[in-house]
């Protein structure tokens, strides 16, 4: 039976991401962990992430997350999740300015209090349901149709503009990734776990997923 390990340093929503890989994949035994030696023997390990990046940088640096990433994103399926995606990058301007873990070396940027689209200005913080335009053919997005909708809830977005490891793109008043990947790394600005049908699947397909 495989095991996916949900990375557990208090900033993420453990359960609605437990609780939609059950659902998607009773084959599987999903664990809530902060304990290094089961996020080691897991098959797969997922990293969420919500609120300020600071706070969940502080937590991951702490607890030894961020070293515990570098070594389990090496040699299996791994999938980063709304902040959980932003740490995985170089940096962010949040807080004035916060190193991430690093594994991607895009820069992560501040949508502005002035944003706007055709003349009409956008909440920040991006909350709400958008298309999301798959830019490389990946195993999760098997089953999923171009332009179909995932939730978003952020004020901060990785650049999409030369970002070579853009999986996926949005736009918000700006152009965004959506999602990013390189070799068995996959990483969601959006939050699968709230996007309905769509999420569901490419959670499904994360669980199938042999990291190639």
């Amino acid at each position: 039976m495989k095991t996916v390990a949900i990375i557990d340093y208090g900033m993420g929503n453990l359960h609605s991401a437990r609780k939609a890989v059950e659902h998607v994949a009773p084959d599987c035994t999903v664990l809530v962990t902060d304990d290094a030696a089961k996020i080691r023997e897991a098959d797969r390990v997922i990293l969420p992430g919500v609120g300020a990046i600071r706070d969940c940088m502080a937590e991951m640096h702490r607890l030894g997350v961020v070293e515990l990433v570098k070594e389990v994103s090496q040699d299996r399926p791994f999938l980063g999740i709304c902040v959980g995606m932003q740490a995985l990058m170089a940096r962010s301007e949040e807080n004035g300015g916060v190193e991430g873990i690093g594994l991607f070396p895009s820069e992560v940027r501040y949508f502005g209090d002035n944003l706007t689209e055709n003349g009409e200005r956008l909440k920040v913080p991006h909350m709400g349901w958008n298309q999301v335009y798959q830019t490389v053919d990946h195993p999760l997005w098997h089953n999923i149709p171009d332009g179909d909708r995932f939730y978003f809830v952020h004020s901060y977005y990785a650049e999409a503009d030369g970002n070579a490891d853009m999986a996926g793109r949005t736009r918000y008043g700006v152009d965004l990734a959506a999602a990013v990947a390189r070799d068995n790394i996959f990483a969601a600005q959006f939050h699968p776990e709230k996007s309905a049908r769509a999420g569901l699947q490419l959670l499904e397909n994360f669980t199938n997923w042999t990291g190639k």
